[in-house]
C-alpha cells in the first residue's frame, strides 16, 4: 500500500527543493499564459470553421461591416443639401473696383465703357457663383441651399456658375463684346469672385447628423450559438465573429480579473503538484539527482511557453508544436511511465490555452502514447525516423476519426490541420540534434552516445586492444556477461556494456603488471614488495579516471571505472602480506581501492561480472559445479562485505544475476567432444 504521508519521510531540504520546483514552474507558466484579450480566431471568409463550437459568453452587438456602413453613408449623401451664404457685398465690391479701374482709362474710352461693363458685371453677380462646382457634382449633390438673410432657397447645382463660367458669360454680353480689343488691358478675370460662401460650421453639423450610421445591426444574446465546428463562415457569420472578437477584447482591455488569475494559478498548480507527487512517490531518485528533475520541469516550461507564444500571436497552428519530443526525451534518458506523466502534464495545461481543448488532448495524448511505445530504446538514428512515422500515423488517424465523429461530411474536412501534423512529424524526426543539447546541458548519456562510445575503433579502445590485448578481451567478455544480466534485471544493458569496455582502461599505463597481459610466465611483481604490487594494481582505477577526464568520457562511464572494485582490497597481495607478517599491524588503506562502492544497479552488475569473469580464468576445470561454486562464493563475499548497500539492487536481483552468470560461463567454457582417429590398416 502506498504511503501518502510524504512529509514525515522527507527532510526539510527535500521539501524545500520540491516546493521550489513547483513554485517556479507555476509562476513561469502562469506569467506567460495568454491574456483573455490576446485570444484570436482564425477568421477565413468562405472557409469551414476549424475551431470548436462557439457560444456567446456575453450579450454583444453585431457591428455592420465597413463596406455596409460606407454604402449607407453614400446613400445618405444623396439627401445632403449644403448651405451657402449669398453675399451681395462681393458683387458690389467688385463692381466698385471695376469702376475705379475704368476711371484710370483715357476719357474717350472710360465714359463709353463704364456704364456697359459695370452694368454687365452687376448682372453677373445677381447669379450664384461657387468655386467648388465640380466637387459638388462628383459627390452627387443635386442642389444647394442659398441663404440670404432669413430667406432660404434651393438652387439646382446646374444653375450655379463657376468663376470661369461667370467670366465667359461676362465676355459674351452684347454690351461688352464691342470692347473686346480694350478688355485685354482690363483683365476682367480679376473682378470675378465667388459670392456663394460655403457655411462650413453649419454644414459640418448637418453632415455629422446625416452621416452618422449606427454601427450595430442587431444583438447576440448570451448563450446563443454563434457557429458550429465545420460550418462555412459566410458574410453574416464573419461579421458576427469579428464583432464578438472586438467586444471580447473590449471587455478585457483593462486586464484580467483577480478571479481569472487565481483560476489560472489554481489549475496550473494542481497539475504541476500532481506531477510532483508522482515523482515523489514513484521516482524519488529523480529528485536525488537534481539534473533529472531540472530537465523534466524545464521541458514542461519550455513547451508551455512556446504554446503561449503561438496562441498569443496567432502563429500558424498549435498542432505544429512537437509535443511528442517531451516523451521522447524523457523516455530516452529516464523511463516510459515518467514520459507519459510528463506528456500528460504538458498537454493538460496547454489545452487550457486553446479554443478546442478536447480534440487537442485526444490527438496529442494518442500520438504521445504511440511515441512512448515506439521508443523502447534509442540505439540508432533510424529509430527516430520510425518514431516520427508512427507519430504522424497516430496523430492524423486520431484527428480524422474525431472529424468523422463530430462532422461526418468529407466536404467540410480541413486539410490544413493534417499538413500541420505532417510538419510536426518532420520536426520530431529532426529532433536528433536536440538530444545532444539536452545530453550536454543536463549531463545525461543517451543510448546512441553509448553505441558510439562502444565502437572499438575509438581511440582509447583501439589503444587498449594494441597495448593490453588481454585486458581488452577481458573487457569484451565482461561486457557480454554484464549486458545479459542487465537485460534480465530490466537495467540499462547498453550502459553496462559500454561501461565494461572502459572500466579497465587504466591498465593501458602499465599493462605488464596485470596477469591477463603477461606471457611466458614472467611477472614484474617478483621484484616488488606486496605493498608496491598492490599500489600498481590499485593504480589502474586512478589512472583510468585520469584518462577518462582527458578524453571527456561521460560521467556515467567514469563512475563505472571508479566503482568496479568499490572499496575492496587487492586481496592477493593483501593476504600474502598478512601471511608473511602475522604479528605486524597492517595498514589496510595501502591495499584498498579508492572506491566508492556501486550506487546504481548497473554498477553492481558490472562489479559482479568483472570479478566472476576474471576469477573463472583460474579454474582448474570447467564443470557446472566448479562454476556455480565460484560464482556463489564471489558474489556472496561481495554482499557480506557490504559492496551493494548503497545501490538499488535486491537479493532477488542478485540471485537472478548469479543464475545468468553461471549459465553464460557454462556456455563460454563448454567442453568439446574428442573426435575419433581413423584405424590404420
Amino acid at each position: 500500500m502506498i504511503n501518502f504521508n510524504l512529509k514525515s519521510q522527507l527532510s526539510w531540504r527535500e521539501i524545500a527543493v520540491r516546493t521550489a520546483f513547483v513554485v517556479v514552474t507555476v509562476a513561469a507558466i502562469v506569467w506567460f499564459m495568454p491574456r483573455p484579450s490576446e485570444i484570436n480566431f482564425k477568421l477565413e471568409k468562405g472557409k469551414p470553421w476549424s475551431d470548436a463550437d462557439l457560444t456567446a459568453a456575453f450579450t454583444f452587438p453585431v457591428y455592420k461591416s465597413d463596406d455596409a456602413m460606407e454604402m449607407e453613408r453614400a446613400e445618405r449623401m444623396k439627401d445632403f443639401v449644403p448651405r451657402y451664404n449669398f453675399d451681395k457685398s462681393v458683387g458690389a465690391h467688385q463692381v466698385a473696383l471695376l469702376r475705379q479701374k475704368l476711371d484710370q482709362m483715357p476719357v474717350e474710352y472710360a465714359n463709353q465703357m463704364k456704364v456697359s461693363l459695370t452694368s454687365s458685371l452687376g448682372d453677373i453677380y445677381k447669379r450664384e457663383i461657387v468655386d467648388d462646382h465640380d466637387s459638388l457634382i462628383e459627390k452627387g449633390i443635386q442642389a444647394v441651399k442659398r441663404i440670404e438673410g432669413f430667406s432660404e432657397q434651393n438652387i439646382r447645382v446646374q444653375q450655379l456658375l463657376t468663376p470661369r463660367q461667370a467670366y465667359e458669360l461676362l465676355l459674351d454680353a452684347p454690351s461688352v463684346r464691342r470692347y473686346a480689343d480694350i478688355l485685354q488691358e482690363l483683365n476682367l478675370n480679376e473682378f470675378i469672385e465667388p459670392n456663394m460662401i460655403y457655411d462650413s460650421e453649419e454644414n459640418e453639423k448637418i453632415l455629422d447628423d446625416l452621416l452618422y450610421v449606427y454601427p450595430k445591426s442587431r444583438d447576440v444574446q448570451v448563450g446563443e450559438k454563434i457557429i458550429s465546428h465545420g460550418d462555412i463562415v459566410d458574410e453574416d457569420t464573419y461579421q458576427v465573429l469579428k464583432s464578438y472578437l472586438k467586444e471580447y477584447r473590449k471587455h478585457h482591455s483593462s486586464g484580467e480579473t483577480t478571479l481569472t488569475i487565481l483560476g489560472k494559478i489554481l489549475y496550473v498548480f494542481i497539475v504541476i503538484l500532481l506531477f510532483t507527487i508522482y515523482l515523489g512517490i514513484y521516482r524519488k531518485d529523480y529528485f536525488d539527482k537534481l539534473r533529472s528533475a531540472c530537465m523534466l520541469y524545464a521541458l514542461i516550461i519550455v513547451f508551455l511557453l512556446l504554446t503561449s507564444l503561438m496562441v498569443s500571436h496567432s502563429l500558424l497552428h498549435v498542432y505544429i508544436l512537437p509535443f511528442a519530443i517531451v516523451p521522447i526525451f524523457v523516455r530516452v534518458f529516464m523511463d516510459s511511465r515518467t514520459a507519459f506523466m510528463a506528456l500528460s502534464t504538458v498537454v493538460l495545461i496547454a489545452a487550457s490555452m486553446l479554443q478546442h481543448p478536447l480534440e487537442f488532448i485526444a490527438v496529442e495524448m494518442v500520438a504521445g502514447l504511440a511515441v512512448v511505445f515506439a521508443m523502447r530504446e534509442l540505439s540508432s538514428r533510424s529509430q527516430l525516423f520510425w518514431t516520427a512515422i508512427i507519430f504522424i500515423l497516430a496523430s492524423t488517424a486520431t484527428h480524422f476519426a474525431l472529424f468523422l465523429v463530430r462532422v461526418g461530411d468529407m466536404h467540410q474536412f480541413n486539410h490544413k490541420e493534417l499538413i500541420y501534423l505532417l510538419i510536426c512529424g518532420l520536426i520530431v524526426f529532426c529532433a536528433y540534434p536536440l538530444l545532444y543539447v539536452v545530453e550536454k546541458t543536463f549531463g545525461f548519456v543517451s543510448d546512441i552516445t553509448l553505441v558510439e562510445l562502444s565502437n572499438t575503433n575509438k581511440e582509447l579502445l583501439r589503444k587498449m586492444s594494441e597495448v593490453a590485448p588481454g585486458t581488452f578481451n577481458h573487457s569484451v567478455q565482461v561486457g557480454n556477461l554484464a549486458a545479459e544480466v542487465a537485460r534480465r534485471l530490466d537495467a540499462n544493458a547498453q550502459l553496462v556494456r559500454t561501461g565494461a569496455l572502459y572500466h579497465d582502461i587504466g591498465k593501458i599505463v602499465n599493462p605488464i603488471y596485470y596477469t591477463e597481459n603477461q606471457s611466458g610466465g614472467i611477472s614484474p611483481h617478483e621484484h616488488l614488495s606486496y605493498i608496491e604490487s598492490a599500489q600498481f594494481i590499485i593504480g589502474h582505477v586512478t589512472e583510468g579516471l585520469k584518462m577518462a577526464d582527458k578524453h571527456h568520457l561521460p560521467r556515467q562511464i567514469r563512475d563505472f571505472i571508479a566503482t568496479h572494485h568499490g572499496q575492496g582490497k587487492a586481496k592477493y597481495f593483501y593476504i600474502k602480506y598478512k601471511n608473511e607478517h602475522p604479528d605486524e599491524p597492517v595498514d589496510d588503506l595501502l591495499f584498498t581501492y579508492p572506491g566508492p562502492n556501486p550506487f546504481t544497479k548497473e554498477q553492481a552488475i558490472l562489479m559482479m561480472a568483472d570479478a566472476v569473469e576474471a576469477a573463472s580464468r583460474s579454474l582448474p576445470d570447467y564443470t557446472e559445479q566448479s562454476i556455480r561454486t565460484l560464482v556463489e562464493r564471489l558474489i556472496d563475499s561481495m554482499v557480506s562485505d557490504g559492496f551493494f548497500r548503497e545501490c538499488p539492487i535486491t537479493f532477488r536481483d542478485i540471485q537472478y544475476a548469479k543464475t545468468v552468470l553461471i549459465e553464460k560461463l557454462k556456455m563460454l567454457y563448454h567442453t568439446r567432444i574428442s573426435y575419433p582417429e581413423a584405424l590404420k590398416e
